[in-house]
């Protein structure tokens, strides 16, 4: 059972999956990314099936522990992490996630308990979003 959000990407009609990274992987997936900065507790790397780990994806540390995924700041760190991701790195890993996007379906993978208001699921709109 899937319990991450499932979107369209706008461009090519691959689909963008927002998924948790504990969660076993689906047939349908594609290329399987985590998009976290830290390795998620209690995971084992062979364990995780990814095809990438994307670290300069992930809001900085000081943006985290910030908002503390509290749904009552979720539109606050909206803004803030779309400001960060025109940083160097950020827009590198942006731009990878939409060659991967424009491939296959890409499934993003956090370790957010609750992906709806989780960094992940901004970034897939991000993705879908084309050039910044």
């Amino acid at each position: 059972m899937t319990t991450g959000r499932k979107t369209k990407h706008g461009t090519a009609g691959h689909e963008i999956r927002v998924r948790r990274v504990y969660e076993a992987p689906e047939p349908g997936d594609g290329t399987r990314v985590l998009v976290d900065r830290l390795w998620p507790r209690g995971l084992a790397k062979s364990e995780a099936a990814l095809d990438e780990w994307l670290k300069d994806a992930a809001p900085s540390a000081e943006l985290r522990k910030w908002y503390g995924h509290d749904p009552a700041r979720f539109g606050e760190f909206a803004g803030r992490y779309a400001a960060e991701l025109t940083g160097p790195g950020p827009e590198r890993a942006l731009a990878r996630l939409r060659e991967l996007a424009a491939e296959d379906t890409l499934t993003l993978l956090t370790a957010t308990k609750d992906t709806r208001y989780s960094h992940a699921f901004l970034l897939a709109a991000e993705v879908r979003g084309g050039a910044h």
